[in-house]
């Protein structure tokens, strides 16, 4: 069915950002499913963020289950994966599906479109406001194909582990095989490898493309096609022009990653402020002896001799101190020395009104040496295997011991997903996982999140525990 939209269009070389082609591009309109980049993008944020995960179980709203085709069909009640959601949203562009993310992440699709919002103003998309998480026609509900390519560029770099959703032609969507709705463009543009597809009646017929050929990647936007056909090659079109104008050699400029505002909307995620009180229930100091005068000072000649009592230490020790240099001060301090810094004079106790405590005066101790000896002249050194290129990153400190054994808690896309795993899962398992060293080791199939230095025993408790709350984990034996 022809419609008659206002018409928009923008073309960037994805690596730097360069625009090649702008028209109408900041335009107020209509985006469609065009939404539904931002509704992912913020569903990969929050998993990334451990808000939510890809097996969450959602139960679907009588809401989410209302909402008009396209759909994936699900009833009010039924509870369905959130990865499966996610394929449905970015693949089919269900609208329940998307309703259903948002409800999921946010408690209500309302506060997910606020939340929607806050990244897109992070993000510099300055003229859009999004009103709902499918992007049905409602009043306010508009962006721009500037605002629209910018965020298809975000897609791109700032999730590239789920990137691949928007290229997938057919998908298992819980149980129903979904199709892609932009299958003909990827199957006949060459190098098209996605994004998003959008039309309503008010909007036309929109679609944020990305194609790649050699080291060159385009993103094209267009907005108010006349029909699917022709929306295609008009994005054909600009899609060529683009790689004509595009430069075979370009220093790749990444759009900055917008801060995580979380669900408070505050840097961090932080959510509320918990402030605790500790009010003085009686006093703490000592009583005074019996028969003693509560108000009445010591005797002057008791309090001169303790003044001159303790400069006469001070004195003594700073005549017994080494003279040493700054350097050598510093060479000279290990791990796990405490430093006792010499406290300010002005910083004495104050007379107070009770009696005076006890004085109580303490034998000077010597300190050990603590220089390490020197090392022995035929120490052999350990040497990396020739040609070796695995990797480790070691994120927390561990004496371990004799202990051989440890757990594997899963194995993910990149490093900062694993080691963000790892210590949510010591924080979660402290108990547990105290004494136990984390390890990132990096394979040709991805970062596996290692507990490592630790009894057999206590891997096998570390993960029953952690099955029994639903998280993977398997033990790792000496190798």
């Amino acid at each position: 069915m022809a419609v008659s939209a206002p018409y928009a269009a923008m073309v960037i070389d994805a690596r730097s950002g360069e625009i090649l082609h702008a028209e109408n591009a900041d335009s107020r309109l209509h985006p469609a499913s065009l939404t539904k980049m931002m509704t992912l993008y913020v569903a990969f944020e929050a998993i990334e963020n451990g808000e939510i995960s890809l097996d969450t179980m959602v139960t679907i709203s009588k809401k989410a289950a209302a909402e008009p085709p396209s759909k994936l069909g699900m009833r009010a009640g039924q509870k369905i994966k959130l990865r499966y959601l996610l394929r449905a949203a970015a693949i089919k562009s269900a609208n329940d599906a998307a309703t259903a993310i948002g409800e999921a992440i946010e408690g209500s699709e309302a506060a997910f479109a606020r939340r929607m919002n806050r990244t897109a103003k992070a993000m510099g998309m300055s003229r859009t406001t999004f009103k709902n998480a499918h992007g049905l026609t409602e009043a306010g509900h508009l962006s721009t194909a500037r605002d629209m390519t910018l965020l298809g560029r975000h897609v791109f770099y700032d999730y590239p582990d789920y990137y691949n959703l928007f290229s997938r032609i057919t998908a298992d969507a819980g149980g129903k095989t979904v199709a892609h709705s932009n299958r003909r463009f990827l199957g006949s543009y060459k190098g098209a490898d996605g994004i998003k597809t959008g039309y309503t009646q008010a909007a036309g017929f929109n679609l944020v493309a990305s194609a790649v050929r050699g080291n060159e990647r385009i993103i094209t936007t267009v907005f108010g096609g006349r029909s699917t056909t022709s929306r295609n090659a008009k994005v054909a079109e600009l899609m060529d022009l683009g790689f004509k104008r595009a430069p075979s050699r370009v220093a790749v400029n990444r759009p900055a990653r917008p801060p995580y505002l979380g669900k408070s909307g505050t840097p961090g995620g932080v959510g509320k402020t918990i402030r605790v009180a500790f009010g003085m229930k009686k006093s703490l100091l000592p009583r005074p002896r019996p028969g003693a005068d509560p108000v009445a000072e010591p005797p002057a000649e008791l309090l001169l001799a303790i003044q001159d009592g303790i400069q006469e230490a001070v004195t003594a020790a700073n005549d017994a101190a080494p003279q040493d240099t700054p350097e050598a001060v510093e060479t000279a301090v290990q791990p796990d020395t405490v430093i006792v810094a010499q406290t300010d004079p002005a910083l004495r106790p104050r007379k107070r009104p009770a009696a005076p405590a006890p004085v109580v005066v303490a034998e000077a101790e010597v300190a050990p040496d603590l220089t390490p000896p020197d090392r022995p002249e035929n120490l052999t050194l350990a040497a990396l295997p020739a040609g070796g290129t695995e990797q480790e990153i070691v994120t927390r400190a561990s004496s371990s011991g004799g202990r051989h054994w440890g757990i594997n808690v899963g194995k993910y896309g990149s490093r900062y997903q694993a080691e963000r795993v790892l210590l949510q899962t010591a924080l979660s398992e402290i108990g547990t996982l105290d004494g136990a060293l984390r390890k990132v080791r990096q394979s040709n199939k991805g970062f596996e999140a290692n507990f490592v230095g630790m009894t057999q025993e206590e891997a096998a408790l570390a993960c029953r525990r952690l099955e029994a709350r639903g998280k993977d984990c398997a033990p790792i034996g000496p190798s």
